[in-house]
Parts: C-alpha cells; structure tokens; sequence
C-alpha cells in the first residue's frame, strides 16, 4: 500500500468518529424562551378526582401533588417611583412565585363527538398562541371577527368545526353558523379554578369554547386593576378593613401565603387607588381585584375550603345540575353519559405551561370510567375511591398537525379510532417533546446518519487495501 493512503484513511476514519461524537453529543432539545420552548423536568403527574350529584347539584373533587402552593397572580410592584408587573405569561415557571395555580376541566354531553376521542387535542388550532410560530397579535386584532367583535390579540382554544379551513385561523365561519353551531350544543363547558383569581373569593371562573374561549354570560370573578393612562392601580388596600395598605415584595417573592389571611385585593376591603400616598419601594397591589361572580359566569363555586396541605391541592367545585343557561352550559342529568378533560397549572407556570389528559367518560346512573355517586342531603361523604388519571405535557402538538400526513396516526382518525387506547400518556408527552424539536431532530439524524455512512465507508476503505492483492513491483 502506498505510504499516502494510510494516514488518509486515518485521517477520514478521525474525522467520522468526530463528527458522529458530535452529531450524538449535541444537545437537541434544551429549553428556548425565545421560541416559547420550556420543557418541565416531569412531564406526567397524577390526578385524582371523585364525583359525587344530589338533586340540584354536582360537586366535582380534584386532588394533585403540588411542592408548594402559588397564589399570587399578576402583581404590581413599587420601583423608582413606578408601578411594574410581574405575573404576565411566560415561557416556563415565573421567577418571582407570580403566577398562580390552577385546575381545569372541559365537559361535553355528545354535542362535540370528537372531543370523547380525541380530547382537548381538537381545542388546539393552528398558530396558537405561546406556540413557536403563533400568530401576531396585530394580525388577530385586525381580524374582522377575533380582533373587531371580540377585542382579541391572540388565538386561544377554538373548535375544528368553527373553521372552514382547519389550518388557518382566520376562516372563521359567519356568525350565523356559529350561533347555529351553539345552539345545536356544538361547544365545550369550561370551568376553570384560579388558585389566584377566584379561588379567596369562593368562585371558579365559568367559561365555554367555541370559535374562542369565551366566558359564560355576566360577571367573572376578578377584573383588571389598573389604569391604563395614568399607569397606576386602580384601586388599593383600605387599611381600616384590611390591616395593610400594600403586600411587600419580599413576602411575594418569597412565595409566602397564609390562607387565612389578606394575600390578594378584593372589593369587600379596596379603596380607590391614592396617587398621593408615600408609596415605597417593595409595596406591591395585585393587578387583579377579586369580586362576587354573576349570572351564569358566577355559577360554579368552591365547595368548603379549597387548599394545599401537605404537598397536595384539595379542591371540590360545586355547580346546579341544570343552570338555565344552555347556550353557556353542558347540564348533568341522571342516566347522562359525559366526557371529561382534565388540566393541571402547577409551579408558577401559565398558558400551555400545563398537564392534560386523556378524555374520560363520566357517568351519572351509568357504566363511565368516572361513576358520579348520587347522593340524598347537602354534603357528599365521599366514601367512593378516587378515579387515578396521569396528566401530561402536550407539547405544541395542534389539531391540523394530527389530521395531516405528517402524522403517522392520521389515518386512524380519519377511521374515528380514539388515540387512548393507542398511546400512553408517557408516549405522548414524548411525542409533544419531540414535536417542539422536530425540525432539530431530523437534522441531527441525518449529521449522524451521514457520520455513519462514513465511518463504515472508511473501515471498508481500509480493509479493502489491507487486503487486497500485492502488485507487481510492490515488494522490495
């Protein structure tokens, strides 16, 4: 062999090796604010919930480990002489303890059927918001039905049936057809407990999901505090009723609560806000004031005392089996058979920042996978087991990605075969992973396929002169 082609193989074979090295050792999937990416160190948890319906009532019971309790949600901090935010959406936990927790829950009665299927998958449109390629806020403000009749900059849980075209948001139907759509049922009922924002004044927020996730008709349980033009509170703590005139900063960051005391503003003790007070550094005057719901907005309520101890959110919800309000509300009938998704905001983490699940049928007098326990009297004594579901991260995983090819399952839906007895939660939450970095993780499987290549293009280089025939005037 001549003496070139030695260190030449050698060489090559240095450089594979390196190049695979690399293309294995690089990391793919780290955490990119920038994009919206934060992945959790958990990407499943446990649920448990209990059902329990007397004759006008149905009480929900939610139970999840939590390593501690967030409460404070969208603070206004004294600094410099201005008033700051802290609290607003983020990629991943917040760095001062502000932003709260909360659980979730999506009903429907038969009227959405792919949601028994397929779950809070079809809420997720294409360019939703927190998502990588999410679109602009001025985009949707300037759209003639999301922007100019609802007031929104941003795209939220919608229905696949509220778009002629799946995979752009803006193909809202008329409005016709979305009140048409709403009155055949075509909706899912949203009650949504803000450990924040409802939970001190003994509400849970009531909401629905349409063409937008909408709340029900009349008054939330908390409003904004703030003046836009002036660019200070609105309202402040009335000392005489509450004791304070401001929370410190230091207690917030240090995410110190006592549930039985004053760690949120509510309109039983906020007096308009005093510009002319000496305000000092550290103050702080949560940017939500908490109020009384009303109307159909104000029907759900906790029931007793919903609170952490001991590592573990208790919360029990109370709602009228039939509010009335059919346009808002899924109602609870004996020998009904419904479907349920559940969601989980823990850590200080909002917006898609959260755990879901699978959907599970509820059954009231019937065979369900949650078997609601009737009962006479106005208190449960929740003798029943606990129903045991996994959350788990889902990731940016949309409803237009999972009924396209580039979905290996999308055949399967299109067959209407549920994706729960097909994949674990495990599963997906790698899935939902792996969909965040899925455009990385097909580059770096071809870096490595080609490191590969020419690794093994090397070794048969180098076994192919090692081997082959001497040739005349080779040998000394």
């Amino acid at each position: 062999m001549h003496d070139w082609r030695i260190p030449a193989i050698l060489c090559g074979l240095v450089l594979a090796t390196g190049l695979a090295w690399m293309t294995q050792g690089m990391g793919v999937i780290h955490n990119d604010p920038e994009r919206n990416i934060y992945i959790p160190s958990r990407l499943t948890m446990p649920l448990q919930v209990k059902v329990s319906y007397n004759r006008e009532q149905i009480f929900f019971r939610y139970r999840w480990p939590a390593d501690q309790a967030y409460v404070y949600h969208d603070m206004l901090r004294f600094t410099d002489g201005e008033w700051i935010r802290h609290g607003a959406s983020r990629a991943g936990p917040d760095p001062d303890n502000t932003y709260e927790d909360r659980v979730s829950m999506l009903v429907d009665d038969g009227g959405v059927p792919e949601f028994a299927r397929y779950g809070g998958y079809i809420t997720i449109g294409a360019n939703a918001r927190f998502f990588t390629d999410s679109a602009t806020p001025a985009d949707v403000a300037s759209h003639p039905h999301l922007g100019n009749t609802l007031g929104q900059s941003d795209i939220r849980k919608h229905l696949p049936g509220t778009r002629q075209d799946i995979g752009d948001w803006r193909t809202v139907v008329d409005a016709d057809a979305l009140q048409a759509q709403r009155e055949a049922g075509y909706f899912l009922d949203l009650w949504h407990w803000r450990a924040g924002r409802s939970n001190a004044v003994g509400m849970s927020d009531d909401q629905w999901v349409g063409e937008h996730r909408h709340g029900d008709a009349g008054r939330g349980p908390y409003t904004t505090n703030w003046d836009s033009d002036a660019k200070q509170p609105l309202w402040m703590f009335d000392p005489e009723r509450s004791g304070i005139h401001a929370l410190r900063w230091e207690d917030v960051q240090a995410n110190r609560v006592d549930f039985d005391g004053i760690y949120y503003l509510a309109e039983a003790f906020a007096i308009p806000f005093d510009a002319t007070r000496d305000w000092q550094d550290g103050d702080v005057i949560p940017r939500r004031l908490l109020r009384e719901g009303a109307g159909s907005r104000g029907d759900i309520r906790v029931h007793g005392d919903a609170r952490w101890r001991d590592g573990y959110w208790d919360v029990t919800l109370v709602r009228s089996r039939d509010t009335g309000m059919p346009l808002d509300d899924k109602m609870f009938r004996e020998q009904g058979l419904y479907h349920l998704g559940f969601a989980v905001h823990r850590n200080a983490t909002g917006s898609r920042w959260h755990y879901v699940s699978h959907p599970f049928s509820l059954g009231l007098g019937r065979s369900a996978d949650i078997q609601a326990v009737a009962f006479e009297g106005s208190e449960p004594d929740w003798s029943q087991a606990w129903f045991e579901a996994t959350l788990f991260y889902p990731g940016q995983v949309n409803w237009p990605l999972l009924i396209s090819q580039a979905h290996a399952g999308s055949a399967d839906i299109a067959e209407g075969k549920p994706v729960r007895p097909r994949h674990s939660e495990k599963q997906l939450a790698y899935y939902g992973v792996e969909m965040e970095f899925n455009e990385a993780i097909i580059r770096q499987w071809w870096l490595t396929l080609a490191a590969g290549l020419l690794l093994l293009a090397g070794a048969l280089a180098g076994l192919w002169f090692s081997f082959s025939p001497t040739r005349q005037g080779d040998c000394p």
